[in-house]
């Protein structure tokens, strides 16, 4: 299909083993809102505004680059973000695809746009932290939540393609991730950016964007995402902390606001928790408390019941890294991805 709008429907393209066009598509909407399950009712809202005539859709954002607020985000450039990720993962009309994410988050709608668009061949399946349970084909391309991934480590050999995003990667799952025959990326992106602008291998450090993306970053450090194609305004800056390895290729540090000032050194939690990754069988992560001396002094929030930490597994951690007191909560906060909310657990 040369130079694919959002009003076209590529004629490879599948849903559930059956090929639809443009008014089949409508016409499934409807279905499902008036009589499909609770999952099938968002993407019935979805295919309705998808082919609504409007030029734009309006979505929530999860707060990554601020306050959680509603855009409009042209359907053209979510096109063009599909026509990007089929380019970066060579993927090809006809490749089967599994669609297991909540439509109601741009990941989700951009497994249908990527399969609308590119005439794949989609297999959609209700969101679940099992989504692979049950199931004996084998896939081309997927796409998950770590915890999804984790809970399908022996179903996975029959992906060939997997990228998981919308939360990070434990070195524990990382590892597990590694020893499977499919490729699995690391995605980097938020809603501003319609998914993914960047991906990386797991068990490599280095982001490469995708096509037509380039990136700089501003006097902070923080990463400034230029992209003409898919962003509304051209670039986002965010508050990510990374090092440049060039114009297509970064490193990823940390949030600027996540970062402590300890007795007026500056401390970035994701850095200590990579240090501790895999030493703590619990899920766990560095912030900080209020402190008359020190100004703010680190905290290790651990989930779960207190039970007693060997202080040999700070050794590795620089002075004023090692936690000054160990905090244990119940149940972490976090947002239906599986993103741990840092403030809101640690009240």
């Amino acid at each position: 299909m040369n130079n694919p709008t959002y009003e076209n429907v590529h004629n490879s393209f599948k849903l559930n083993g059956f090929h639809l066009n443009k008014e089949d598509l409508c016409r499934v909407a409807y279905s499902f809102i008036k009589e499909g399950e609770d999952w099938e009712k968002p993407v019935g809202d979805f295919l309705l505004d998808w082919f609504d005539g409007k030029t734009y859709i309006e979505m929530k954002t999860s707060g990554s680059t601020g306050t959680p607020k509603t855009i409009r985000v042209e359907k053209q450039a979510m096109v063009n973000s599909a026509l990007a990720t089929g380019d970066f993962f060579g993927l090809n009309s006809g490749n089967k695809a599994l669609q297991c994410l909540p439509v109601k988050y741009v990941a989700g709608k951009m497994m249908l746009i990527r399969s609308i668009i590119l005439g794949l061949d989609l297999d959609y399946v209700a969101p679940s932290s099992h989504p692979m349970e049950n199931l004996e084909e084998s896939y081309d391309f997927a796409a998950m939540v770590p915890m999804q991934a984790q809970n399908s480590l022996k179903e996975l050999k029959n992906v060939k393609k997997l990228i998981v995003g919308g939360a990070r990667i434990s070195k524990g799952l990382e590892k597990d991730l590694m020893k499977l025959p499919t490729d699995v990326y690391e995605t980097y992106g938020m809603t501003e950016t319609i998914t993914h602008i960047a991906a990386k291998k797991v068990g490599e450090k280095v982001f490469t964007v995708l096509p037509k993306v380039t990136i700089s970053y501003d006097e902070r450090n923080c990463l400034v995402i230029h992209a003409p194609n898919i962003i509304a305004e051209d670039t986002v800056v965010t508050n990510d902390l990374v090092e440049l390895v060039n114009e297509n290729q970064f490193l990823f540090l940390g949030r600027i606001d996540n970062i402590i000032n300890s007795g007026g050194v500056k401390i970035m939690p994701e850095q200590v928790e990579k240090k501790l990754d895999g030493k703590i069988d619990r899920r766990f992560f560095i912030a900080s408390k209020e402190d008359t001396e020190l100004g703010e002094k680190v905290v290790l929030v651990v989930e779960g019941t207190s039970f007693d930490i060997d202080k040999v597994i700070f050794e590795e951690l620089d002075k004023y890294e090692r936690p000054k007191e160990i905090v244990f909560v119940n149940n972490f906060k976090e947002t239906e991805n599986g993103k741990v909310l840092r403030k809101e657990s640690l009240v």
